[in-house]
């Protein structure tokens, strides 16, 4: 741990206004990020007598090497400058409001010609509208079962769209009539779009015209004796009213609102909100997390920033209630009035039906975080006890806070890659996996990993004498703990060797051998043996699986492409474009083979010639089977 002394700025030379400050550690990487009124008083108030610091700032304070900050004109800027440099650094001394499980949303993509309706998890894309978060992925197929009698819009894939265009026959769905068939022109573009247009406008709420305009062309048809038109509106109605059954009212009609509430022990905070549009809940989402040195204040004002940051205007309600005012709350209203385009009030519920719904999801919350502790009771304790094994056993100076593994993937030879995992804490970062090509094509495993290891630390050592613009360390420049390799001593020993050439001398390299299990350490003759129970062996293990079902997915990924290409090689005239436009038009080489030679003439860039000598050559290699080297199966 290093000094907070050392690397102290003089109390003059902290500014008094408004800003945003980083704390980094000894590699360049940022730790923390905070903003202040004032940065001197806070930045000074990290280094008083570490004994009155929180356990976790204390941590953090001596864990950095260097603090630095920039100076914004008030407290809305500081707000959302803060927002952005944790979500581009994430860094890990700040508390994240991570969802305890992946939600689903109906999504409808917008941005497309024919837009779709969908479930979707994960990141937002732009161009997508969405509506929930739901609890349960079947939630969003029932209530969108029941609104495509109403709203038929498009919900196959592009491939199942492309295909029906193709033959000139809708799928299913457009012939029970839940899908208004674009794909085969039974409506226009605009049309669909329109379609799509009224499907979310009823999402969002405006659920009223829609039914007043069911009843009004019901009662129309009735009285033109038009009864199967009539029966068949009246069935539309029903429908619409089952899927508005299935959201509970809870407030008056133009309420739309996000309801926060917390719950929290000395460790961790569970938070749970119920997302209230038309009176209606829509969606409900929780989180559970660490807590640091803030308090509750700080907390709520740190949630609002993360939940509605990565929005859209439109996500953002027009009344956000929270169980205790955030810290600046008439600065955070302000940034939320900006994302929104209309005024937002944050307010503490005192009496009503608001403060009885307050009172709703504090209990979620607080059932969310019992049942958090219960699930999660020993994982903490046993992930540091699995790092201090490891420390133990393999005698390290320090835990292995970052490991490394990597793995080499092949059949016979062919599309050689390699693949490289990390893991933080005992935990996996997805975000810091990369995958390699081998250049070499080697067969030879140790060779393959020599080369993997000798690209992954030459990206080190030049990344820590190259830094971008913001000071901060280039790409792979942050050095790991410990390195796993896959194998036993030559691959540990060909991994040490890569290191060492390159003049890595702080990284330790241990192989874990599938057989027995075995942990062997470079140049030594006999392995260490980790007791079968040991935490630390049960890591290793998930590391390395980790990097070998890492290394193996990009290895079905890349031969799938090469022996979809291999079939249209050697054939003169066919380069890439070509292959691809085939490719575009017809689907697959299977359907390519089919095809006229007049048929592929019409693929932009094939001329007759080309396209006779495409047909000819497809059906002299027909007649010698494909084969897949690693299951022996014959290929189309």
């Amino acid at each position: 741990m290093a000094d907070p002394s050392t690397y102290r700025p003089r109390p003059g030379e902290i500014p008094t206004e408004p800003g945003v400050y980083r704390f980094r550690d000894q590699h360049g990487r940022v730790i923390y990020v905070g903003k202040a009124k004032s940065l001197r008083s806070r930045i000074s108030s990290y280094f008083q007598d570490l004994s009155a610091l929180h356990p976790r700032t204390r941590t953090m304070v001596q864990t950095g090497a260097s603090v630095e900050w920039t100076v914004v004109r008030n407290e809305v800027e500081a707000l959302q400058l803060e927002y952005s440099w944790i979500k581009e650094f994430d860094p890990r001394f700040n508390v994240k409001y991570r969802d305890d499980k992946s939600y689903p949303y109906l999504a409808v993509t917008m941005g497309e010609e024919f837009p779709r309706a969908q479930v979707m998890r994960g990141a937002k894309k732009p161009g997508t509208r969405y509506f929930g978060p739901y609890a349960h992925a079947w939630a969003i197929r029932e209530t969108l079962d029941q609104l495509l009698r109403v709203f038929p819009v498009r919900t196959c894939s592009k491939g199942v769209f492309k295909r029906a265009a193709q033959v000139g026959r809708p799928c299913l769905l457009g012939y029970i009539d839940k899908c208004s068939a674009p794909c085969v022109g039974r409506v226009s573009a605009e049309e669909h779009r329109r379609i799509a247009e009224d499907f979310c406008d009823f999402m969002a709420g405006n659920t009223g015209k829609f039914i007043k305009r069911l009843e009004r062309e019901m009662r129309q048809a009735s009285a033109e004796l038009d009864f199967e038109r009539a029966a068949r509106l009246r069935d539309d109605l029903a429908a619409l009213k089952r899927a508005l059954e299935k959201s509970a009212v809870v407030l008056p009609d133009a309420t739309d609102a996000d309801v926060f509430a917390l719950a929290d022990d000395e460790l961790e905070v569970a938070v749970q909100v119920f997302h209230v549009r038309g009176g209606r809940v829509r969606g409900q989402r929780g989180w559970v997390s660490e807590k640091g040195a803030e308090d509750l204040a700080e907390i709520v004002e740190h949630l609002l920033q993360q939940v509605y940051g990565g929005e859209s205007g439109d996500a953002v309600p027009k009344e956000v209630l929270v169980p205790i005012e955030p810290a600046g709350i008439d600065d955070l209203a302000a940034w939320l009035s900006t994302l929104r385009g209309s005024t937002v009030r944050i307010r503490v519920p005192q009496r009503g039906d608001k403060k009885a719904l307050m009172e709703t999801v504090r209990r979620n919350a607080e059932q969310s975080l019992a049942r958090h502790k219960v699930a999660r009771s020993g994982d903490l304790t046993l992930r540091s006890q699995a790092l201090q094994e490891l420390q133990e056993y393999l005698e390290l100076d320090e835990a292995p806070l970052r490991i490394e593994s990597f793995d080499i993937s092949h059949v016979q030879g062919q599309d050689v890659v390699g693949s490289m995992v990390v893991f933080e804490d005992g935990l996996p970062r997805k975000s810091e996996y990369r995958r390699f090509i081998v250049r070499s094509g080697t067969a030879d495993d140790t060779a393959a990993m020599h080369e993997v290891l000798t690209r992954r630390f030459r990206h080190l050592v030049e990344g820590r004498q190259a830094r971008d613009d913001d000071g901060r360390p280039a790409r792979f420049a942050y050095p790991p703990n410990l390195v796993v390799v896959d194998g036993g001593l030559p691959q540990v020993n060909a991994a040490q060797a890569a290191i060492s050439a390159l003049g890595v001398t702080d990284v330790a390299v241990i192989g874990l051998a599938k057989r027995l299990e075995e942990v062997w350490l470079p140049g030594q003759d006999f392995p260490v043996v980790l007791p079968r129970t040991s935490e630390g062996l049960y890591l290793l293990q998930r590391v390395r699986d980790e990097a070998h079902r890492f290394a193996n997915a990009f290895h079905r990924q890349r031969r799938s492409k090469t022996m979809t290409a291999s079939q249209l090689d050697g054939i003169p005239g066919l380069g890439e474009a070509r292959r691809k436009a085939l490719l575009r038009k017809f689907g697959s080489v299977k359907r390519i083979r089919a095809a006229s030679p007049e048929e592929l003439a019409t693929v932009p860039g094939i001329g007759p010639q080309l396209a006779q000598t495409i047909h000819e050559r497809l059906a002299a290699k027909e007649t010698v089977p494909a084969v897949n080297l690693a299951t022996g199966e014959v290929l189309e």
